[in-house]
C-alpha cells in the first residue's frame, strides 16, 4: 500500500469513527509525509544522486563565498597600498626631496 492509499483509508476511518485523536494525528503525519516526498520529487531531489548533488552545490557555495572573502581582503589591501603611496609622495613632495632629485 502506498502513501496516498493510506492517507485515503485514514481519513475514510475519521468519518467513519468522527475524528478520534490518534486517526487525525495518523492523517497528519501521512499527509505530511506525502507533501514532503512530493516537494522532494519536484525539485528533482528524489533520485540516488541527491545527496551527492547537494553536497556539491555546498561545496560550490563555500567556494564561493571563500573567492568572494579573498577578492574583497585583496581590494582593500589594494587600497590601503595605494593610499599609503599616495601618502609617501605627499610627503616627499612637502618636503622638497623631487628637487634634490634634479
Amino acid at each position: 500500500m502506498n502513501r496516498e492509499d493510506m492517507l485515503a483509508r485514514l481519513i475514510a476511518q475519521a468519518s467513519g469513527e468522527g475524528g478520534e485523536l490518534v486517526t487525525l494525528r495518523a492523517i497528519v503525519e501521512e499527509s505530511s509525509e506525502l507533501g514532503a516526498a512530493r516537494a522532494i520529487a519536484r525539485l528533482g531531489l528524489g533520485d540516488d544522486n541527491a545527496q551527492d548533488d547537494i553536497d556539491e552545490l555546498r561545496e560550490l557555495l563555500r567556494a564561493w563565498r571563500d573567492a568572494k572573502a579573498s577578492a574583497s581582503k585583496a581590494a582593500i589591501e589594494w587600497i590601503v597600498r595605494c593610499a599609503l603611496a599616495l601618502l609617501l609622495i605627499g610627503i616627499a613632495v612637502r618636503f622638497g626631496l623631487a628637487d634634490m632629485l634634479r
